[in-house]
C-alpha cells in the first residue's frame, strides 16, 4: 500500500510511477488529508498484511509515524514483549517515497535512501530493512530527523530567550543565561543559522539523542568593545528535557506567563509553551533499503 498526502499535479505522478513499478503485486494508493484517514489506511494495510510505502517530506512521514506508534501503544502500562529500554514494540518497515526530487537535506537524503519511484519500489520488493531510533516527547509525537527550538527577530536573527535544558541528568544550559536556539537530532546535521551547525553527525542507530544548544556570550573588556560570539554546547542522551522560561521580542506570543516558542519538528512548525521532553526509543522502526 501506498500512503500519500492529498495528491496534486507534484504529487501524483512519482506515487503512480512507484505503484507501476510495484507491480504485477497488488497496490492499493491511499490518499490521507487528516490523521483519521491516515489512521483508516494503516488498518487496512495491517489487516491485508500490505508493506507500506509514504510518499511526502519529512512532515508527512512522520505524520504518517505518529499513527502507528499511537496504534500500537501498549494498553494500561503493559510492558508484555517490550525491551527494557523501549516504551513501543517494533514498527513495520516503511518504504519512504521522497516527492521533492530536489532536497537533500531531507530524512531520505541523510540515511542514503533511493529517491526515485521505480528504486523505491525495488527497495520494498527486496524488503532488506534498516532498523533505526526513533524519538518521542510528551507532546504526543515522535521525531525522526530533528527539531529546532528558538524563533527569529524581525531583522532575521534568532531572538534571544532562556531556558533550562537538562540532558539526562547533566545541565547543558541554564534559565539565567540567553539562548537562541536548541536542536534535538536523531540524524544527520541541524543548522539553526546558515553557517551555525548545532549537530553534525548524529547517528539514528547509536541508541541516543544529540542535544545542543546556541549561546551569545560576551567577550572582551574596557577599554576594548566587547564583542558577542555564539558558542554551541553539545551533549548526547537518553532524553532532554527542555522548559522555557521567557522569550523577549517580537517572536513571542505571550499571556502573562504564557511562553510560545517556534519550533520546526521534522519540517512540521508548531510551538512549545511548556516543558517538553524528549526520549529515544533505539531501533523502533525501520526502512526499507535495497
Amino acid at each position: 500500500m501506498i500512503v500519500a498526502p492529498g495528491a496534486g499535479n507534484g504529487t501524483r505522478v512519482p506515487v503512480l510511477r512507484c505503484a507501476d513499478a510495484l507491480r504485477p503485486a497488488e497496490v492499493t494508493v491511499r490518499e490521507v488529508d487528516s490523521p483519521a484517514e491516515a489512521n483508516q489506511a494503516l488498518a487496512e494495510a495491517a489487516d491485508g498484511g500490505h508493506r507500506l510505502v509514504v510518499a511526502g517530506g519529512d512532515d508527512e512521514i512522520r505524520a504518517i509515524l505518529r499513527q502507528l506508534v499511537r496504534r500500537v501503544l501498549p494498553k494500561g502500562g503493559d510492558r508484555t514483549g517490550l525491551r527494557d529500554d523501549r516504551t513501543i514494540p517494533d514498527l513495520p518497515a516503511l518504504g519512504l517515497l521522497p516527492l521533492d526530487a530536489s532536497a537533500d537535506d531531507d530524512l531520505c537524503a541523510v540515511l542514503g535512501l533511493p529517491r526515485q519511484p521505480e528504486a523505491v519500489a525495488a527497495a520494498v520488493r527486496a524488503g532488506t530493512s534498516r532498523r533505526l531510533d526513533l524519538l518521542r516527547h510528551d507532546g504526543g509525537s515522535v521525531t525522526m530527523h530533528a527539531a529546532l527550538l528558538g524563533g527569529r527577530s524581525e531583522n532575521g536573527l534568532p531572538a534571544p530567550w532562556t531556558a533550562s535544558v537538562t540532558v539526562d541528568d547533566t545541565v547543558l544550559c541554564a534559565p539565567d543565561e540567553l539562548l537562541l536556539a536548541v536542536g534535538v537530532t536523531n540524524a544527520g546535521r541541524l543548522d539553526a543559522l546558515p553557517g551555525l551547525a548545532l549537530t553534525t553527525q548524529a547517528d539514528p542507530t547509536d541508541g541516543a539523542l544529540d542535544v545542543a544548544v546556541a549561546v551569545p556570550v560576551r567577550h572582551g573588556r574596557w577599554p576594548r568593545k566587547p564583542r558577542t560570539e555564539v558558542e554551541v554546547r553539545r551533549l548526547r542522551g537518553r532524553a532532554v528535557a527542555i522548559t522555557p522560561v521567557r522569550l523577549p521580542g517580537a517572536e513571542a506570543e505571550q499571556n502573562g506567563s504564557d511562553l510560545r516558542i517556534p519550533t520546526i519538528d521534522d519540517g512540521a512548525a508548531s510551538t512549545v509553551n511548556r516543558k517538553r521532553t524528549w526520549w529515544v526509543e533505539p531501533g523502533a522502526w525501520a526502512v526499507y533499503t535495497g
